[in-house]
């Protein structure tokens, strides 16, 4: 069964970039047709799907996230990447990375990580 884990630092300064790292064990990330995406949740704003990078390799974004967005993998590590640059408080959330079958939606899919607790602050 596919596991997900979430790597980063947990707290970031203002208008730095956020990274974070998602390590997939039990299945590889270029296979069968899924999407690898990274999910955020707060108490102002709930669920926010920010994007995604497919099997194949393609990304896709939040539009209202799409300028300060950038997903990446490193298929030797089986390993996917978020970068959020500019950071401001508003970017303080729970950070998930998950297996997902569609693009976007407003709930967790069942394959994802625990989650990251990502805090904006100076």
């Amino acid at each position: 069964q596919v596991q997900l884990q979430e790597s980063g630092p947990g707290l970031v300064k203002p208008s730095q970039t956020l990274s974070l790292t998602c390590t997939v064990s039990g299945g590889s990330i270029t296979t069968n047709a899924y999407y690898w995406s990274w999910i955020r949740q707060s108490p102002g704003k709930g669920l926010e799907w920010m994007g995604a990078i497919a099997s194949g390799g393609s990304t896709y974004y939040n539009p209202s996230l799409k300028s300060r967005t950038s997903i990446s993998r490193d298929t030797s590590k089986n390993q996917f990447t978020l970068q959020l640059s500019s950071v401001t408080p508003e970017d303080t959330a729970v950070y998930y990375c998950a297996r997902d079958s569609q693009l976007g939606g407003s709930r967790l899919p069942p394959f994802r990580g625990q989650g990251t607790q990502v805090t904006v602050s100076s």
